[in-house]
Formats: C-alpha cells, sequence, structure tokens
C-alpha cells in the first residue's frame, strides 16, 4: 500500500511541476497583436488648413493735423464719432510772433499814410478836373491810384487781423484755426485736450495730430505667416476670420498682399499677411481686435481616403498594408500614392479602391 502511495504522490509530484512548466511557458510566450482595420472611404472633403493670428484694422487711417502752430480753444468731437469730409473737429487760437506782429502793423502804418496822402491827392485832382484844369485821362489815373492805396490798406488791416486771430473777417470760413476732416469716417482717437499747444507739420516735424479718423466699413486682416507655408498661399485666396470678441463667428476674407521680404521674430523669419474682412453691416468691429485666420493650403474634394495612420512611410515612398484575411489576420503591403492631408484622414491617389480594408493602428487594452 505504501509502495502505491509513493508511486502516486510521485506522479502528483510531476503532474505539478509540468503543469507549472506549462503555464509559466504559456505566461511568457508573446501574445500576438491585433490591429484595428480601417476601411477605404470617399471622402467629400480633405482640406490641409493652417491657423494666422492677428489684427483686424482699416485698410486706411488718416491722421488729422493743424495747418498753423496755436493753442487748442475747443474740441467740436471725441472718439468714436462719425464725421463727414470738411467737418469741423477742432478749433484753434493763435499765439502771434512778436516779429510778424510787429512788422503787420508796421505795414498797416505805413498803408494809412499812404492812405492819408493819397486822399488829398485824389480830392485836389478832383477839385481840378471840377474846374477843367486837367484833362480827363489825368483825374482817371490819379482815381486809379487812390483805389490802389485803399487796397493795400485793406490788405494791411487783413494781414495783421490774420496775424493776430489767425483769420479775417472774409476769410472766416476757410480759417487755419478751424481743423476739418478730410475724409469721411470714424473718429478713433482724439490725443490732444483743450489747452494744449499743437504745431503744424514741416521739414523738421511731423506736426501734432489732432485726431485719427478711418473708414470702419473698409477693415482689413493684418498677421503674420510662417516662412514653411507662406509659399502654398496666392492672392485672391480665401479664408475665414474669427474675431475672438465676437465669440464663434467667423467672416470671410480675400488674401490681398505678401510681403516680398520676411522679418525675424523670436527665430522665427515671418511675412505679413493682409486680408480683406467682408463684415455685416450689422456688425460692430472696433479698430485692433485680435483674430484668427483660418486659410485652406490645399483640399481634395469627392476623393478615396483612409486614416493617416495607417500609412507607412519608407524614404520617399508611402505603403499600406492591405487586408487579405482578417481571421487570423493577413496583409499583403502594397504602394500608395497620396495626397492631401488634414492631419487625421489623408487622401489616396493610387493604389487602393475605395471599399479596400487596410491594417490600421494596434489595438490597446483598456485599463480596468
Amino acid at each position: 500500500m505504501k509502495k502505491y502511495f509513493k508511486i502516486f504522490l510521485w506522479v502528483l509530484l510531476a503532474v505539478a511541476v509540468i503543469g507549472t512548466f506549462m503555464f509559466l511557458w504559456q505566461k511568457s510566450k508573446a501574445k500576438p497583436k491585433e490591429y484595428q482595420i480601417e476601411t477605404v472611404t470617399k471622402q467629400d472633403t480633405i482640406e490641409s488648413k493652417t491657423v494666422i493670428t492677428g489684427t483686424v484694422e482699416p485698410r486706411d487711417e488718416v491722421l488729422i493735423k493743424p495747418q498753423m502752430n496755436g493753442i487748442v480753444a475747443e474740441l467740436l468731437h471725441e472718439a468714436g464719432d462719425v464725421v463727414q469730409s470738411g467737418d469741423v473737429i477742432a478749433r484753434l487760437t493763435v499765439v502771434p510772433e512778436m516779429i510778424q506782429l510787429s512788422q503787420a502793423e508796421s505795414r498797416v502804418r505805413m498803408a494809412e499814410i499812404s492812405y492819408e496822402q493819397g486822399k488829398e491827392s485824389y480830392a485836389r485832382s478832383k477839385d481840378l478836373f471840377d474846374k477843367s484844369v486837367i484833362a480827363l485821362e489825368e483825374f482817371e489815373a490819379a482815381e486809379a491810384n487812390f483805389a490802389k492805396i485803399k487796397e493795400e490798406l485793406s490788405n494791411a488791416r487783413e494781414a495783421m487781423e490774420i496775424v493776430k486771430k489767425g483769420a479775417s473777417s472774409r476769410t472766416a470760413k476757410h480759417s487755419n484755426t478751424l481743423v476739418r476732416s478730410t475724409i469721411t469716417g470714424k473718429i478713433l482717437n482724439v490725443p490732444v485736450k483743450v489747452g494744449n499747444s499743437v504745431i503744424q507739420a514741416n521739414t523738421f516735424n511731423e506736426g501734432t495730430t489732432i485726431a485719427s479718423i478711418a473708414d470702419m466699413n473698409d477693415l482689413i486682416f493684418v498677421g503674420k505667416i510662417d516662412e514653411t507655408e507662406v509659399g502654398r498661399i496666392r492672392l485672391g485666396s480665401p479664408m475665414r476670420i474669427s474675431v475672438g470678441a465676437l465669440g464663434k463667428e467667423s467672416f470671410p476674407a480675400t488674401v490681398e498682399y505678401l510681403a516680398p521680404k520676411g522679418s525675424i521674430v523670436n527665430g522665427a523669419v515671418l511675412f505679413e499677411v493682409k486680408a480683406s474682412v467682408h463684415i455685416p453691416s450689422d456688425r460692430v468691429i472696433r479698430a485692433g481686435y485680435s483674430a484668427n485666420a483660418e486659410i485652406v493650403l490645399e483640399g481634395a474634394y469627392g476623393v478615396p481616403a483612409v486614416p493617416e495612420a495607417c500609412i507607412e512611410f519608407s524614404g520617399d515612398s508611402t505603403f499600406v498594408q492591405v487586408v487579405k484575411a482578417e481571421k487570423p489576420l493577413q496583409t499583403e503591403r502594397r504602394q500608395v500614392k497620396t495626397g492631401v492631408s488634414n492631419g487625421s484622414n489623408i487622401e489616396i491617389k493610387s493604389g487602393l479602391k475605395v471599399g479596400e480594408k487596410v491594417r490600421g493602428i494596434e489595438k490597446t487594452e483598456e485599463k480596468k
């Protein structure tokens, strides 16, 4: 009995050893990889896009400057007002220069002296003509000379008035003391206050800006694009402009300018891009709003496509693993020609047909 019992123990031990060995061997054996199976489908739209950051600005911003030196006496408009071309924005008072004032006063005194002399001479000539002592021609010459003297006195007085006030009573409507808008648009900024001294533009300085005005119905997007993408954009290319302050709404735009020269920004070469923006009349856009422009670099429409993860790269060539059987998985490596990619799906120009199946990415076990 003991003999059979020992044999049984040895058999049991052998089975345990063999079982343990088989368990460890099975556990150490690599599990076959499982892959997702993707089907070649026809995609309506595959577009490669890029996003450009920038701002929305008026196409033309005009700086209004005075045509004379002076002090701001009155501001008739403020930022946000809409003005027409010719509207008065500000009124200036003149601070006359002493030399000019002295010269103007001297000219008036000389003209007054000439006037008194001319008046007496004209009176004598008229008296002699009435007595038929001098001929008509001589009287007319005296009359013309007196009229000339009166005009010189009037001009001298007007010149002195302009030096003192910046305008005369005759030229008040066209006075340089009235600063007028040169365009129709919205006032963006009025950087001066009543009492500020202002100077006119000349060879040595740009002059003081009274106001900046722009047509807010004619807006453009201004941004910068990287050198790696600028070559894929053309004049006339469409884009969509999203203004952060207006939420998710976007507006159509058209590229109208690409800078011929780049600038280095933080080590990267960037090129300026400008695009005309088409804003509905019921939307209020402010100058300087930050915006993003989404532009389609290239697109393919109604073409066969597969997930980009299915593509294998080898040098300049691209391949896919075409599924021949699913269980067990059997594939055939095939070269394909690819086209436009949107980062998710990629166009297949040749090598695959709609409906064929290809091997995708490896399946991963979900963590419990």
